[in-house]
C-alpha cells in the first residue's frame, strides 16, 4: 500500500462511526483499512478467514450454506456485542460490515427452512448495533469483481462462481435502493484504485467529509 495521503480536512470533521459495504471483491476493506489509517481510526473488520465452513460453501453452497451463514451471523453479532462495551466517549471507528447486511446472505443461500431457522436465531440475539454516521457502499461490475477476487489470489475464493456474484450484486443494489438508516454514499468503485491511487481516495475523503445526512453518489471518472 502506498503512504498515507495527507489530507486538508479544511476545518471538517470525519463521520465518527463509517461502514463501508459491498459485494465479495469490491474492495470494501482496503477502502476501510485506507480511512482508518487517514483518520487514525480503529478498525472493526470481518474475519472471513476464520469461518471454518466457508471454502466448503464455495465448493458446495446447498450443503454447507447453513453452517457458514451461522458462523458469521455469530462473529458479526460478537464484534458488536464487543465494541458497545468498549469506551463510548471513543467511537472513532471504520468497518467493513454492516450486520444489517446479514440477512441478505441469508435469503440468497438457504432454503425456506433454514432461512425460518436463521430468523429465529437472528431475533434472538437482539442485536443492539451502533448506529453509523456514514455508510459507503461500493459498486462494481461483476467482471471487475471476478478479475479482482481472480487477482487477489485467495484459495477458497477460487470456487465463487460467476451467477453468485450476479445474485450478489442483485441483493446489495435492491437493499441500498431502500436504505435509509444512516446517510448513503453509493461509490462507483469499478475503476477507482483504492489500494494505491492515492487521487482516487483523495477525492473520495474529500467529497465524504462533506456529506451530512442524505444519499450521495461519487463516480469517480468525473473527478481528475
Amino acid at each position: 500500500m502506498s503512504d498515507v495521503p495527507t489530507l486538508d480536512l479544511k476545518g471538517r470533521t470525519p463521520p465518527s462511526y463509517i461502514a463501508v459495504e459491498g459485494p465479495i471483491g469490491v474492495g470494501k476493506t482496503t477502502l476501510a483499512r485506507r480511512l482508518a489509517d487517514c483518520f487514525n481510526y480503529q478498525m472493526l473488520l470481518e474475519d472471513a478467514g476464520d469461518n471454518p465452513f466457508l471454502e466448503r460453501f464455495y465448493q458446495n453452497q446447498r450443503q454447507a450454506a447453513l453452517a457458514t451463514q451461522l458462523f458469521f451471523l455469530f462473529q458479526r453479532s460478537q464484534k458488536l456485542q464487543d465494541l458497545r462495551q468498549q469506551d463510548i466517549f471513543e467511537p472513532v471507528r471504520v468497518a467493513d460490515f454492516l450486520i444489517e447486511k446479514d440477512p441478505l446472505f441469508a435469503r440468497l443461500n438457504l432454503d425456506g427452512d433454514e432461512f425460518r431457522l436463521y430468523e429465529k436465531i437472528y431475533q434472538q440475539l437482539t442485536i443492539d448495533a451502533p448506529t453509523p454516521d456514514l455508510v459507503i457502499y461500493l459498486q462494481a461490475s461483476t467482471d471487475v469483481l471476478m478479475s479482482r477476487i481472480e487477482k487477489r489470489g485467495i484459495a477458497c475464493e477460487k470456487a465463487i462462481e460467476r451467477r453468485y456474484l450476479e445474485q450478489l450484486n442483485e441483493v446489495y443494489s435492491e437493499f441500498f435502493l431502500y436504505y435509509d438508516g444512516a446517510p448513503l454514499l453509493i461509490v462507483n468503485a469499478s475503476e477507482i484504485d483504492l489500494a494505491q491511487g492515492d487521487a482516487d481516495f483523495n477525492n473520495l475523503v474529500d467529497y465524504m467529509l462533506d456529506i451530512r445526512s442524505g444519499r450521495h453518489y461519487f463516480n469517480p471518472t468525473f473527478f481528475g
